[in-house]
């Protein structure tokens, strides 16, 4: 995982923004996720209260493998 050092969610290309399926129903608990629409395969994630505030970039092989140890609950700490 590599943060996007002292850039927020305005100055990356065009990311393709999806908010989670799993948002609590409008308090704000909510994530946005999307692909860095650069040819590069990163993946963005920023906090939905604060879209243009700071986000977090993640290779799209660590995201892939992120997701698949949610689904299989084999998250380690």
């Amino acid at each position: 995982m590599t943060a996007h050092e002292g850039a927020t969610a305005v100055a990356l290309p065009e990311v393709a923004w999806h908010i989670s399926s799993k948002s609590d129903g409008g308090s704000g608990n909510c994530v946005e996720v999307g692909p860095v629409l650069d040819n590069s395969g990163q993946v963005a994630v920023r906090d939905s209260k604060d879209r243009t505030g700071p986000v977090i970039l993640y290779p799209g092989n660590r995201w892939t493998s992120f997701l698949a140890a949610l689904k299989e609950n084999n998250l380690s700490a």
